[in-house]
C-alpha cells in the first residue's frame, strides 16, 4: 500500500519531557496550556502536513493496516504554528458574526469548535485530524475503523461524544490523538478519555 511519505525538516530537537509526565501523555486542553519551552522536531507528510517525527512510524502503521482493509484515511491537519490556530480562531469567529452574533457570542461559540491558540494539541504535532480520501472511503468508514482499531497503533479518539463535560471539546470523531500504544490500550478498554487516565479532570 502506498506509504504517507514524509521528510525531515529543520526544526530543534523535542525538549518536551517534564519528570511527571513523559512526551508522549502531556497534557493541553482549555485549563493546561502548551508550555513555554515547548519545542517538536517534525516530519512533513506528501501532502503538507506535519507530525511529530516521533509518531510517524505508527501513524504510518495505522494508515497502512487500514487500506489493507481497503479503508482509506488521510492526515488532513496535523502540526499547526500559533499564527495558524489564531487565524482559525479569528475565521470562526467572523462566521458567527456574519451570522448575526455579538463579538462576545460569536468568540464563545467559536471556542466550541477552535481551541483557543495556546491550547491546541495540533501546535504540539501529536494530534491528527483524519478525514476520507472521498474516491475510495467514506467519513463514517475511515471514523468506524479507526474508533474500532486505533489504540493498537498508540492512538486515541480524543474527543468521545461523551466526555465533552471532561475534554471541553465537543465530539470530534477525526480527531486523533497520539499517547503510546500502552495508554491508548487502557483509554480504549476503559471507555475514558486522556484526563480521565491522567487524573486530571479538575478545572
Amino acid at each position: 500500500m502506498p506509504p504517507i511519505h514524509a521528510i525531515n525538516t529543520n526544526i530543534p530537537a523535542p525538549n518536551t519531557r517534564s519528570e511527571e509526565t513523559p512526551w508522549n501523555l502531556i497534557l493541553v486542553n482549555k485549563w493546561n496550556t502548551i508550555p513555554d519551552n515547548y519545542e517538536v522536531e517534525l516530519m512533513e507528510l506528501t501532502n503538507g502536513q506535519s507530525v511529530d517525527k516521533r509518531i510517524y512510524p505508527e501513524l504510518q502503521e495505522m494508515f497502512d493496516a487500514a487500506r489493507s482493509e481497503n479503508i482509506y484515511p488521510i492526515a488532513a491537519s496535523g502540526y499547526r504554528t500559533e499564527m495558524r490556530q489564531k487565524s482559525l480562531m479569528k475565521e470562526k469567529i467572523a462566521e458567527y458574526k456574519g451570522k448575526g452574533h455579538s463579538q462576545e457570542e460569536a468568540r464563545t461559540k467559536a471556542e466550541e469548535w477552535v481551541a483557543v491558540p495556546g491550547t491546541s494539541e495540533h501546535q504540539i504535532g501529536l494530534s491528527v485530524d483524519i478525514n476520507a480520501d472521498k474516491m475510495k472511503s467514506t467519513g463514517n468508514d475511515v471514523y468506524e475503523w479507526l474508533r474500532k482499531n486505533s489504540y493498537k497503533f498508540g492512538f486515541i479518539l480524543r474527543y468521545p461524544a461523551d466526555k465533552t463535560d471532561i475534554t471541553g471539546v465537543i465530539h470530534e470523531p477525526w480527531h486523533y490523538r497520539y499517547v503510546g500504544k500502552e495508554a491508548a490500550a487502557e483509554i480504549y478498554k476503559r471507555g475514558i478519555c486522556l484526563e480521565e487516565y491522567l487524573n486530571k479532570t479538575s478545572q
